[in-house]
């Protein structure tokens, strides 16, 4: 699992995509997530503009990435 720290209080999931390096584009995040192969806390998510928070988890395919907040 691969951390991704956030100075806010939360990230968008496009966003957290796109910073993870896992798409490069918001179209590509966007596209991905309408088609249900995105996870959040381990369920398959749709929204791609889910607030994620420290402590959240995502996962694309094989990749899994959590939400650190600072000092953490």
């Amino acid at each position: 699992m691969e951390e991704i720290r956030i100075d806010t209080e939360f990230i968008r999931l496009d966003a957290a995509l796109k910073l993870s390096g896992l798409v490069d584009t918001g179209g590509q995040a966007k596209y991905l997530v309408q088609e249900g192969k995105v996870q959040v806390n381990g369920e398959p998510c749709l929204q791609r503009g889910k607030k994620l928070r420290p402590g959240d988890q995502f996962r694309l395919g094989e990749a899994l990435f959590q939400i650190e907040g600072p000092g953490v």
